[in-house]
């Protein structure tokens, strides 16, 4: 497999995630971490993704602003990632940059999976999601697999991506935009009510 080298600055770390739905039934798979680069890629000046494990991440503790090198391929389906690159290699941190934020949108170093996990996520708009809180640790776009039969998991399947926020509840940039809707079998809607994100978060205070 033929790999392609990379070098640039992050702009974005965020969490690495994908959601299965299945009617009103969600789960997720926690791939790792995302990031969004601004550099080269083969030479040519670009800004790509790439996607790295939990172990990468928490070795070099990656932040907005460190400059990284390393060698990485292509995902090979685009709908079930959230990145365009993944299975890096030769990961080294060539310099450190200065400390992002520490308001939002926060760009410190990204907390563990198992943090994201516990404090849960609130739906967050996609454009505020792309105006405001790319770069910010609590955002993440997530990929989703939709089993539109719930009742046949082998069958037709849907795919879209939605974007989320694990971030204070009190963060004045927070939209949540439309509530989403998941289709089902023989042309059922499940619509996703406010009350599930207010479920996920409920343990949580304001500014936590």
């Amino acid at each position: 497999m033929i790999k392609s080298t990379f070098k640039g600055t992050i702009i974005s770390i965020q969490p690495r995630i994908r959601l299965t739905r299945s009617f009103d039934e969600a789960s997720h798979t926690y791939l790792g971490y995302a990031i969004m680069l601004e550099g080269e890629l083969d030479g040519v000046e670009t800004t790509f993704s790439i996607g790295i494990g939990k172990a990468a991440h928490t070795k070099h503790q990656f932040k907005v602003n460190d400059i990284v090198s390393g060698e990485c391929v292509p995902v090979p389906d685009p709908d079930m990632e959230p990145v365009d690159y993944y299975k890096v290699s030769k990961l080294s941190v060539i310099a450190e940059g200065e400390p992002g934020s520490t308001l939002s949108p926060w760009e410190r170093v990204p907390p563990e999976l198992d943090v994201y996990r516990e404090r849960g996520h609130r739906r967050l708009a996609a454009r505020t999601y792309d105006t405001k809180c790319r770069s910010c640790m609590w955002g993440c776009r997530m990929p989703v697999e939709i089993i539109v039969d719930n009742w046949n998991p082998r069958g037709r399947r849907k795919y879209r991506f939605e974007t989320f926020c694990y971030g204070p509840l009190s963060c004045k940039l927070h939209k949540a935009g439309p509530n989403r809707k998941v289709e089902g079998r023989n042309g059922m809607v499940y619509v996703e009510e406010d009350w599930v994100d207010q479920m996920a978060v409920e343990h949580r205070g304001e500014d936590e």
